[in-house]
This record gives C-alpha cells, sequence and structure tokens, in this order.
C-alpha cells in the first residue's frame, strides 16, 4: 500500500486542509509530522466549517486514526480546547481516534510569553512575524534538552526536574527582556491539572505506525506551513522552527524514509505570503488587490492580511526538488478568473545576471528581481470544476506551462473549497 506525505510547496496557506481531508478517505491513518498550533487548516465539508490548529485534518473523518507525532510542538491546553469546539460539531474524539507520540515536546505558557517579548523588542526589518505562540522558543527547548515531554507528564518527580532545568535558562532570558521570573509552583499545577486529559491520547507513535504500515496500512503525513519557510530551505531567518520539507515526514513520527511512497507538494495558482521576509513577485498594485479579494487572504490563524503575488515558477521548481515531489496538487484556479493577462515568474535579475533559483544570502534575495512570462486569461469561471473539459482552453494552458516550468505534473487540481470540486490526474495512493 502507498503512503503519502503532504506538504506546502510556497509559503503556506497553499489548501492543504481540503487536500489532505480528501486524500484521507483513502488513507487509514492521518499524522501531522511537524509545527504547531500556528498553522491554520480550514475543511468545508457538506457546507460545515471546520478550523484546526493543532489536530491532524483527519481527524474529523469518521474511522480514521489521527496522530501528533513527535516532529510537532503541542500546547496541550490549546489542543484540549480545540477537541471541545470539535466536538460541539459532532466530531467524535476518543483515545482511539486520536494518539500523540509519547516523545512531543510540549508548548508551556512561559514560552508563548518568550515568542512576544522578542518580537516586541526586535527592530524594525529584523521582526520575523512569528504567531506569538511559543512554537519557536519550544522547539528551542527541544534542541537544547530541557523540554517537557508528553510522557513526563505521568511522574510527578520527572515533571518537576524538568521543569527546573527549564527555568534555569528562562529565568535569565525573562530578567533580560524585562518579564517577572516564572511561578514554579503555579506552572507544576497547571501541567498537573492538564495531565490526565493529555495522557489518555499518549502512546509510542514510532511502534504504532511501523506495526500499520507492515499490516499493509495507508498512511498519510501531514505537514503545516509551506517549505519556503523550513528552517533550513526556507527564506532564513523568516521562516518557521522546524523542517518543513517532506524528509521530515520519517523523522517527525518514527518511521523510515523508505516507507514514503509519494510526496504530494500544494500549490497555490499565485503566490502568498503571510509576515516579513522576501516576495520577488509581490504586487502593490491593483492585481495584488484583486487577488487578495478573490481568494480571501486573510491568515486562518493570525487574521494577517497576506502578501500576495504571481506564480512563482523558481521558487516552486526549487521546493518540488528539495522535498522530491512526485505530483502537485493545483489549487485556488478560479481565482485567476477574469484576469485579462497572467504572468508567471520565470527567473531573477541579480544585479544583471539572470539566475533560476532563489540564492541563500539574504543580501541576493533581496536584489533579485522578478522576470515574467506572460499569458493570456480566460473570462470564464473554473470554479466548481470536476474535469478537464470543464476548463477553458487557457486555464488548461496555463496549468499546462506550470507543470513545464517547475518540471513537476500536475496530480490533482483544485477548483473551490468544497472537497468535491477536485480533478483527479493520479491518484497519488494508487499502488
Amino acid at each position: 500500500m502507498a503512503n503519502v506525505v503532504v506538504v506546502g510547496a510556497q509559503w503556506g496557506d497553499e489548501g492543504k486542509g481540503k487536500i489532505v481531508d480528501w486524500l484521507s478517505e483513502r488513507a487509514d491513518v492521518i499524522a501531522r509530522f511537524q509545527g504547531g498550533h500556528n498553522a491554520g487548516h480550514t475543511l468545508v465539508i457538506d457546507g460545515k466549517v471546520y478550523k484546526l490548529n493543532a489536530l491532524p485534518s483527519g481527524v474529523v473523518r469518521g474511522g480514521k486514526l489521527s496522530v501528533i507525532g513527535n516532529g510537532v510542538v503541542l500546547d496541550p491546553w490549546h489542543l484540549l480546547g480545540e477537541i471541545d469546539t470539535i466536538r460541539a460539531q459532532g466530531v467524535e474524539i476518543t483515545p482511539g481516534t486520536l494518539m500523540i507520540a509519547e516523545n512531543t515536546p510540549l508548548i508551556l505558557p512561559i514560552h508563548g510569553e518568550l515568542d512576544r517579548a522578542r518580537e516586541e523588542a526586535a527592530s524594525k526589518g529584523t521582526k520575523i512575524g512569528t504567531t506569538g505562540r511559543g512554537i519557536g522558543p519550544a522547539y528551542e527547548d527541544k534542541v537544547g534538552r530541557r523540554s517537557v515531554r508528553v510522557a513526563d507528564l505521568a511522574d510527578p518527580a520527572t515533571l518537576e526536574a524538568r521543569v527546573d532545568r527549564a527555568l534555569q535558562h528562562h529565568d535569565p532570558l525573562r530578567r533580560g527582556l524585562g518579564i517577572e521570573p516564572v511561578d514554579r509552583d503555579a506552572l507544576l499545577a497547571q501541567l498537573s491539572d492538564v495531565a490526565p486529559e493529555i495522557l489518555k491520547y499518549a502512546a509510542p507513535v514510532w511502534k504504532v505506525l511501523n506495526e500499520k504500515r507492515k499490516a499493509g496500512k495507508r498512511i498519510l503525513f501531514e505537514g503545516a506551513q509551506g517549505a519556503l519557510l523550513d528552517i533550513d530551505f526556507g527564506t532564513y531567518p523568516f521562516v518557521t522552527s522546524s523542517n518543513v520539507i517532506a524528509g521530515q515526514a520519517a523523522t517527525g513520527v518514527g518511521i523510515g524514509p523508505g516507507s514514503i511512497d509519494y510526496v504530494l507538494g500544494i500549490v497555490k495558482a499565485y503566490t502568498t505570503r503571510v509576515g516579513e521576509g522576501p516576495f520577488p513577485s509581490e504586487l502593490d498594485d491593483a492585481d495584488g488587490q484583486r487577488l487578495g479579494e478573490r481568494g480571501h487572504e486573510f491568515g486562518t490563524v493570525t487574521g494577517r492580511k497576506r502578501r500576495c503575488g504571481w506564480f512563482d515558477a523558481v521558487l516552486v521548481r526549487q521546493t518540488c526538488a528539495t522535498s522530491g515531489v512526485n505530483g502537485i496538487a493545483f489549487t485556488k484556479l478560479d481565482v485567476l478568473d477574469g484576469f485579462d493577462t497572467l504572468k508567471i515568474c520565470v527567473g531573477y535579475d541579480l544585479d544583471g545576471v539572470r539566475v533560476d533559483y532563489l540564492p541563500t544570502a539574504a543580501d541576493h534575495q533581496a536584489r533579485c528581481t522578478p522576470i515574467y512570462e506572460e499569458m493570456p486569461g480566460w473570462s470564464e469561471s473554473t470554479e466548481g470544476a470536476r474535469s478537464w473539459a470543464d476548463l477553458p482552453a487557457n486555464a488548461i494552458k496555463y496549468v499546462r506551462r506550470v507543470e513545464e516550468l517547475i518540471d513537476c505534473p500536475v496530480a490533482l487540481l483544485s477548483t473551490s473549497p468544497e472537497r468535491e470540486d477536485t480533478i483527479l490526474v493520479t491518484d497519488p495512493f494508487a499502488d
């Protein structure tokens, strides 16, 4: 049976929620392998809207096992609140349908406080654009070997030791930023209160998933954010705090890389970005405004307006390479309906030299200007199209040109937020 990794191939907000939900019908297990609750997925099922941050997108589908892997950093209070919200919408969530890796690091209140204080103290031009939810500091504690992990909640003595180690690091930082010292006893009490509920879902995820794989079950690996926010291969330092590319799926749940059979990259028909950082094809004109309005480009988590621009084939070709993408799911094609002319970024001009990738050095990135190729638009509507025959000729030409420029085929084409409005070219789960 095929196991599929889904990754965003731009700066996030590509429509992963719908695609993961669409694929989850074919999967037995849906596993989140990185990120925190700073990434939002919006699902529309039978007209009902579900907004998820911490929970895997497959949780709204009955009969599936949803997994939060060790590559995630988890805010336990947010998770329990989200579970309550989704349950109130009629979705059953139990230890039989949701599993959390025992070695998952926790996001503590002190992480959010530190995150927000640092961003506030940063000077203009150095702000990262963080959501302030503590994801970065939680990952710092993980690599600094001072995390409180899910398994630690089961033993009071271990929990105290873990908290004490973390506070040895955090209290000096807080003093430097003018934040009050941590109330150790209050933090321990908060963790003790939440422990019984979180521990209900704790399990050795690596063991369970390997057993599922050997039993021939289909596993869908779900990433958050987008590959251009990857800590190593993104537009550093304006990136997230974890590896987002497909290779992280294996280490983020504890399964071998040979278990991955297909990588699906989610790609929007234009480009958007939230927060600071380079964006070569960004539009500050009427076209950019039109893309944002038609695409409803506001962050699911923060509500922040997204920056919009023309499709950047250079960046997507780059992320398809770093994630080993086998095929893309092309989303929001309908947002381009009605444009007389469309532009695609096919290269960059860097001080008079044409380059075919985004350079690593920040000063080089800042000096890259887009080289565009123009294509005719279409006046007909593509919204809700479910076959190639429903698409205007120029829309098909646009999709085919994108395939050529990114050197990767379209496997799925999405024409609205509704899961049924999808054109299947290649089934990623095909054996």
